[in-house]
């Protein structure tokens, strides 16, 4: 039996180096802990202890008989252990896991994390080239997360103390080691296993409902082995494309006169193959679509397996299918691989280092083998895992920075990690950097990269489709405005210093993402974002978080047609990780900005878009995620003002796994100048707008407006937890506030006379009368 040690902590800084060992702290300031946690979730503020050393004690009970094991599934950062005065263990790595056997009966447990900043100060070789997004480039030789330790966008609360459980176990059976592998040959799957357990007799259990298979295992080479055979399985798929079905697999164990189960966790049988960056989940090619994942509290690193698995089902309500958990984060916890297992969602999974010239002597290769092999074996059997990465931009800091060319591969990424990587998973697709190939690693045309043409760049929305991008393991970052519940404090504006100390940005940069989004607040809506922010901070607001919204939907749109060559992107972040306007499409506090429901829109399985195709027109694109084709009416209604003065309709079939390009024209026997390109006149039609099923979009041929009119006849009534809303004229960008709920969508444009459901979910907060408004209406409209 396993019993976490997380009652009685205390937590308690002292100057680095002013101790040696737990007979010296009895005198410090001790204070309450949570464990697991860290000393930013104790201070409960923006806190840097690297230049402290951070003590921790806890009791470990008395009643406790020798012969537990005491176990760190993982201590931030450089660290010591000592029971009862004596030292037990330690480590040089945040995310190392450290077992101890305790030989008497043990009372008290003392961890001294030691300063960072203490051991940064040793003399060490001076890297090759520069990071610029943190300020200690000495950091590449330790081991331990960059969050906290990069001010341009991370709050300074660097990770200490034990960030993953502590516990002891008094084992009456010893489990041993186990290696799972599940495949899949036509409609029959195998999973194979090998068990180092002591034991008599163990034989395996498949199971998933009514389908049950079993197989006895064979003692030889060291290890229980065997093979259960499952004749029809059911295919685990992306939950976009399928259903993510799962197997338990279990052993019983027979060892003398006691009899067990071993629970091993859950398996799916899929075939996965990666080729030039085009996923393919059992034969079908995948068009991979998410975020780049950060921790769900980035002060504790700590989350409840209910707290991951909501996270993961907000994700796949967005119609995200795969997350990015990069170099610059953190090690996961289980749970998370648990959820993105059950719910469908794939993982591109980043080894722990970014950007820096990491060194290259035996200890540290030592160091990270160790490392590498301990988080891959955790993962190799999950049915999620698509792709492991090397590092994050690694060789596209040593090109920018001006590297020599043979420093942009380094070895550890190309030999030796890779190694490591397929000797615990061998048919796993590896990258060595998430920024790779080309003539300069960041060559969005070649390999995978961080796609910032439209974004940080500023290029035109053109971009998308001209930079021919493979696969954007990171796109789209935008200092997204949430609602007012998720900014750093009441009343706080975008020029104040609390809102520009948390803009996203670069070290050294003349610039932050708030001038992005601005950029592109100008390029949609033709007005001046610095004279808004001034005379009309509401507006600004406003219009910053329809921009970046329309903005990721387009581009999105762009990768899915039928002729595109992008094979995926992820958005950087899906969450933000403190209150502002940060790049994620999530809140601090779990709320989805108006981009989350914008992506939402974009990336749904069957979803519809629009592209300006110049003086060809308009083209509609359609695409079908799903494993049947859909055959629906395709319809094109005109308005111009508030009339009607076209309606196109056509049956068309959508192939399963497939997607269409048809031209908006096809659909009507007269000239329409639907994408404005001729401009004979005024454009004649003001609003297209396109159904396929549940699945709509609109174009504004004049683009998007600024302009405000009186009333667009906005209505909104409540009936249980369905909100109706409707308006008598074009209504742009309909938003909902409704204090309370969490509607099903937002910031939607709704046609002349067009009426919509949603659903509306309770949040918990306190119930208040809500209001409904349109980007170009200055009347709102009372929710009845």
């Amino acid at each position: 039996m396993r019993i976490r040690i997380e009652h009685g902590w205390e937590v308690a800084i002292a100057p680095a180096g002013s101790h040696a060992d737990p007979s010296e702290i009895d005198h410090l300031a001790w204070r309450p802990a949570k464990v697991p946690g860290t000393i930013a979730s104790v201070l409960g503020e923006d806190v840097d202890c690297d230049a402290n050393d951070v003590w921790w004690r806890a009791p470990l009970g008395g009643e406790l008989s020798a012969g537990c094991i005491l176990g760190f599934d993982g201590v931030a950062t450089l660290w010591d252990a000592w029971v009862d005065g004596v030292r037990v263990a330690g480590a040089d790595s945040m995310w190392q896991r450290v077992e101890v056997m305790l030989e008497h009966v043990a009372k008290h447990l003392v961890i001294r994390c030691r300063s960072v900043a203490a051991e940064l100060a040793k003399k060490r070789p001076r890297p090759r080239w520069k990071v610029p997004m943190i300020e200690q480039q000495q950091l590449r030789w330790i081991r331990t997360t960059l969050l906290g330790r990069t001010p341009g966008w991370s709050p300074p609360c660097p990770a200490i103390g034990p960030w993953r459980p502590i516990w002891l176990e008094q084992r009456v059976h010893d489990h041993g080691t186990t290696k799972l592998d599940a495949r899949v040959v036509g409609d029959t799957g195998a999973v194979e296993v090998a068990a180092t357990l002591p034991a008599d007799r163990v034989s395996m259990i498949v199971e998933r409902g009514e389908q049950r298979a079993t197989a006895e295992l064979a003692h030889h080479d060291g290890a229980w082995r065997g093979v259960a055979t499952v004749a029809h399985a059911a295919r685990w798929w992306p939950h976009t494309h399928g259903e993510p079905a799962l197997y338990r697999v279990a052993l019983d164990v027979q060892r003398g006169e006691h009899r067990f189960t071993v629970e091993l966790g859950r398996i799916g049988f899929r075939t996965l193959e990666v080729e030039n960056l085009q996923v393919r989940v059992n034969g079908v090619p995948v068009f991979c679509r998410g975020a780049c994942w950060t921790p769900l509290d980035v002060r504790s690193l700590a989350a409840t397996p209910e707290q991951y698995d909501a996270a993961v089902a907000q994700l796949c309500a967005a119609g995200m299918n795969m997350i990015r958990v990069g170099g610059t984060m953190t090690y996961e916890d289980a749970a998370l691989f648990d959820a993105l297992d059950a719910r469908g969602v794939l993982l591109w999974q980043d080894l722990m280092f970014a950007n820096m010239d990491y060194p290259e002597d035996d200890a540290f290769g030592a160091t990270v083998r160790t490392e590498v092999a301990a988080e891959i074996a955790r993962l190799a059997h999950r049915p999620s895992l698509a792709i492991v990465c090397g590092n994050s931009e690694g060789e596209q800091q040593a090109a920018m920075w001006g590297a020599a060319r043979e420093r942009w591969a380094p070895k550890l990424f190309h030999e030796i990690l890779p190694e490591v990587v397929h000797a615990h998973a061998p048919g796993v697709a590896y990258v060595p950097s998430s920024a790779h190939g080309g003539a300069f690693p960041h060559s969005s045309n070649v390999g995978p990269s961080s796609y910032y043409g439209v974004g940080a760049y500023l290029r035109p929305l053109e971009d998308a489709r001209r930079a021919e991008v493979v696969f954007a393991s990171e796109c789209l970052a935008f200092a997204n405005v949430p609602a007012p519940s998720g900014l750093p404090g009441d009343g706080v504006r975008a020029h104040h210093a609390l809102w520009k100390q948390r803009a996203p940005r670069d070290l050294g940069a003349g610039w932050d993402f708030d001038d992005v989004r601005d950029h592109y607040v100008k390029l949609l809506f033709g007005v001046d974002p610095v004279a808004l922010r001034s005379f009309d901070h509401e507006r600004y607001l406003e219009l910053g978080r329809h921009a970046t919204g329309e903005v990721m939907a387009r581009t999105f749109g762009e990768w899915r047609r039928a002729r595109s060559v992008t094979r995926g992107g992820l958005v950087w972040f899906l969450k933000d990780l403190w209150p502002g306007a940060g790049w994620g499409v999530v809140d601090a506090h779990g709320k989805p900005k108006l981009a989350w429901h914008a992506l939402r829109r974009a990336l749904a399985p069957v979803a519809l878009a629009i592209t300006d195709e110049g003086t060809n027109g308009l083209a509609v694109h359609l695409v079908n995620d799903g494993r049947e084709p859909i055959t629906r009416s395709l319809e094109l209604l005109l308005w111009r003002s508030d009339a009607e003065v076209g309606r196109g309709v056509r049956e068309v079939t959508v192939p399963a796994h497939g997607a269409i390009e048809l031209n908006a024209n096809e659909l009507f026997d007269g000239f329409f100048d639907l994408s404005y390109a001729y401009r004979f006149g005024p454009p004649g039609v003001h609003v297209v707008h396109a159904r396929f099923g549940d699945a709509e979009q609109f174009w504004l041929p004049a683009g998007l407006t600024a302009t405000r009119v009186a009333d667009v006849g906005l209505t909104a009534r409540l009936a249980g937890d369905v909100l109706t809303v409707s308006a008598q004229r074009f209504a742009q960008f309909v938003t909902i506030d409704a204090p309370g709920w969490l509607p099903s969508d937002d910031g939607f444009h709704l046609a002349p006379g067009q009426r919509r459901e949603l659903s509306l979910t309770r949040t918990g907060a306190p119930v208040k009368a809500g209001s409904i408004s349109a980007s170009n209406a200055e009347a709102s409209a009372k929710i009845s």
